[in-house]
């Protein structure tokens, strides 16, 4: 789906739901380190600037494979977890973005098994699939990952506005 298909699709999880912003977390998996991976901490940051009060997974503070399992445990039992992540897909799918209401896999394209994340999840296809996925992130445009965390964290927000008694103080 795209970009405005994304909002639609998170407003019906809090119709469906009635989640407020402040009983929501966002797991935003990914690292800083490569470009095409960088999605996750770039809409993390995005969502901790504009007051969201559950984000796991920024710039400063990545949620990748080395830490996700620990900071998995920061989430109480109970709440309802929206995964983010970035990975790759079809030539004609780049820009796009798969959603579901399962679990997300995250480092499944580069052959990792990580603990699975999320009641939600949203995967942006931000490159081409290929036989070196792990190269292929290192050299993804980071114009089209910072454009795409763009639209990510706007239809978050759009679909889960924050009042001010949900912003951190």
């Amino acid at each position: 789906m795209n970009g405005e298909q994304l909002a639609l699709f998170l407003e019906t999880i809090g119709e469906s739901s009635e989640i407020e912003p402040s009983e929501l977390f966002f797991v935003c998996i990914g690292t800083d380190r490569s470009s095409g991976d960088a999605l996750g901490p770039l809409v993390g940051s995005k969502l901790a600037e504009f007051g969201y009060p559950h984000v796991i997974g920024t710039l400063e503070a990545p949620c990748d494979a080395s830490n996700i399992a620990a900071r998995l445990q920061e989430i109480p039992q109970g709440s309802v977890v929206i995964a983010i992540d970035a990975c790759l897909g079809q030539k004609l799918s780049v820009g796009m973005y798969q959603v579901s209401n399962q679990p997300l896999a995250p480092g499944k394209s580069v052959g990792k098994d990580l603990p699975h994340v999320g009641d939600y999840t949203i995967a942006a296809i931000v490159n081409v699939d290929g036989p070196r996925q792990y190269n292929i992130l290192q050299t993804t445009s980071l114009y089209r990952v910072m454009n795409m965390a763009d639209e990510v964290a706007r239809a978050i927000r759009h679909a889960f506005p924050l009042v001010p008694s949900d912003r951190q103080s």
